[in-house]
């Protein structure tokens, strides 16, 4: 057992490095699935960097102006170019990578692609994906004034990436609105993957979201073709299955997750396995307390019933008591227009909510909307709707 967990962390590290370092330097079109981009956004993108792209989609169009973007994997660079445009001026992109090959040709033309634009806003930092705390570069200069020769120094080089992770981390603590990735999640590590998506949890901001491209699988892939160097360094072996990449998701803490894109027809087919690309969007913010504020949310269809990611179900037509927060999470992408949102008559101020116990699917009865007291009888109103008169 030992043997093999010491031939997946070589397979999974040392054959993705060396690929990757040798694809920075020559074309390798095995390492991409064709992906077709907006031409208008790679113009300003030199051609050295379009030609060694190694990607499986395009996350990008969930990118929005003048958010902060973090792209995991950035390799080259294309992909954090492209989001450059996109967030403008006012935005900023991150890449991360721990390829120093794919770095240096993405560092080498930044200073033209911010000729072209006409501002500065991206930034490429060495690191680990599944550990966004970590700066290589600042981690190399300790090491350079204090090499590890003994047991001692090791302990030591631990405690000092703890200092650099709480004091000077690469990615900061909700500190960016949208995290990118194409085709790298893959690469990480099987006991690594908690961790990788935990992080990019933290780094979101509430509200913030992650637009991620990945290969998957439609069943578990054997462990000899997770072993296989070629297979896994060429995205393909280490492919999360495709239910399993959700779950992942989920089990961050994240919520709304939609597969926004995938391909029908498999990339590749290894013994009978199919792997193909799909582009996942979820988003951060359902963390906090549960307040009770009279609020309800009707359903409109077309389904029966719903079932959130926190197990609240709604019935279609029905007015379901939510909490403060998952009432104003519903009139958010990505339930846009999915839901009625229903105020109660007489607000109850925030600082006077009480704890809402959400754990079970109640309906709102119209009176605790409108009060018990309410008689109210009106006249017809001029109008049905902003649409158009009543007949």
């Amino acid at each position: 057992m030992k043997t093999a967990l010491l031939d997946e962390k070589q397979v999974a590290e040392s054959s993705v490095y060396q690929r990757y370092a040798a694809a920075a330097q020559a074309v390798e079109p095995a390492l991409c699935c064709p992906v077709q981009y907006s031409t208008d956004l790679l113009k300003v993108i030199p051609q050295e960097i379009i030609e060694r792209d190694y990607g499986c989609g395009d996350p990008t169009p969930y990118v929005r102006s003048g958010e902060t973007v973090l792209d995991l994997g950035s390799g080259g660079g294309k992909l954090c170019y492209i989001a450059a445009q996109v967030v403008g001026p006012e935005g900023r992109v991150i890449g991360v990578d721990c390829n120093r090959e794919m770095l240096g040709l993405a560092r080498k033309h930044a200073p033209a692609v911010a000729e072209q634009l006409g501002y500065a806003n991206v930034d490429f930092r060495y690191g680990l994906i599944q550990d966004l705390a970590l700066d290589l570069d600042q981690l190399a200069g300790e090491l350079s004034e204090h090499p590890v020769n003994d047991p001692a120094g090791y302990l030591e080089l631990r405690h000092t990436e703890e200092r650099l992770r709480r004091e000077q981390p690469l990615i900061a603590d909700e500190s960016v609105d949208c995290v990118l990735s194409n085709c790298v999640l893959n690469l990480v590590r099987q006991q690594d993957r908690r961790q990788l998506f935990a992080e990019i949890f933290r780094v979101l901001r509430r509200g913030g979201h992650a637009a991620i491209s990945d290969i998957v699988s439609d069943e578990s892939v054997p462990q000899r073709l997770q072993q296989d160097p070629e297979l896994w360094s060429g995205c393909i072996t280490g492919a999360f299955r495709e239910d399993e990449f959700l779950e992942a998701f989920e089990d961050a803490g994240f919520h709304g997750i939609e597969i926004v894109k995938r391909q029908s027809e498999p990339w590749r087919t290894v013994e009978g396995i199919e792997f193909r690309s799909v582009t996942v969007v979820a988003h951060k913010g359902k963390q906090g307390p549960c307040l009770e504020r009279g609020q309800a949310v009707s359903y409109r269809g077309p389904f029966k019933k719903v079932q959130d990611d926190d197990g609240h179900t709604y019935f279609r037509g029905e007015r379901m008591v939510v909490c403060d927060k998952t009432f104003n999470l519903l009139q958010q992408e990505p339930y846009t227009n999915m839901f009625d949102a229903i105020e109660p008559r007489v607000v109850v101020p925030l600082e006077d909510a009480k704890p809402l116990d959400c754990r079970r699917s109640t309906r709102r009865h119209p009176r605790e909307t409108k009060g018990l007291e309410y008689h109210a009888t009106t006249e017809a109103t001029n109008g049905c709707s902003d649409e158009g008169p009543c007949c």
